[in-house]
């Protein structure tokens, strides 16, 4: 457990976990304890260096699983499936004849993904197309048939996929977004590289949605959570 919980706040101290070591250690230590399938994806994740950093934290998944089951989507998507940790925390929470789709590019990190899902029994029911998103999502029908979507991959496309998913979001269903708010970097105005960029545009523009309704929370790295208006 103390080997998990220093992971997490490393993590956690280079993004943007503004909160005190006894906080993060609190929140972790009462919240649902990640299991043995999890706490092995995360080791295994930590092994692949700096990039492990992608991985999103145990709250968070504890966030997604939650959402799913309020939700209880028969069609998810994810876009940037890493590891597969997001994936696994929503896919364990989707009903008996739900579908995940899941999007990505590395054939080697969702690997990793795949072996941890077969473990948890959950394989089944998600679909993983190795392809670029963008190109993954415009196949699909223009129908509302997105119940559920979690949106982390390239920063640059963030507007992009967030259109692709909205305008096929079922009337109650929920787009959760990860990176938000960037290590702190949105409110630093010395910080302006491509992604920094990227992220403030994309809240603007979904602040400036007239037909969304989001709740930005400060959770991990910053999640904001959106639906239509009703």
């Amino acid at each position: 457990m103390k080997k998990l919980l220093n992971y997490i706040k490393t993590k956690s101290d280079k993004r943007s976990f503004f909160l005190d070591d006894r906080i993060v250690d609190y929140i972790t230590e009462n919240s649902s304890e990640t299991d043995l399938i999890q706490k092995s994806l995360i080791e295994e994740t930590a092994k692949l260096g700096w990039v492990a950093r992608m991985q999103i934290s145990p709250d968070q998944g504890n966030l997604l699983t939650m959402l799913v089951k309020a939700v209880q989507p028969k069609f998810a998507v994810e876009i940037g499936t890493f590891t597969g940790f997001s994936a696994l925390s929503i896919a364990r929470a989707l009903p008996a004849n739900a579908t995940l789709l899941c999007c990505d590019i590395s054939e080697s990190w969702t690997e990793i993904a795949k072996n941890h899902w077969k473990a948890a029994g959950v394989e089944q029911k998600i679909n993983l197309v190795l392809a670029p998103a963008l190109e993954t999502l415009e196949k699909l029908p223009e129908e509302k048939s997105i119940d559920f979507a979690f949106i982390d991959a390239d920063k640059a496309n963030y507007i992009n996929y967030y259109e692709q998913v909205f305008k096929r979001l079922s009337d109650n269903g929920i787009i959760v977004v990860d990176n938000v708010l960037w290590s702190g970097s949105v409110i630093d105005n010395r910080v302006n590289d491509e992604d920094t960029v990227a992220i403030r545009n994309f809240n603007e523009h979904v602040k400036n949605d007239n037909r969304a309704f989001c709740a930005m929370l400060s959770i991990g790295d910053g999640v904001s959570i959106i639906q239509k208006k009703g």
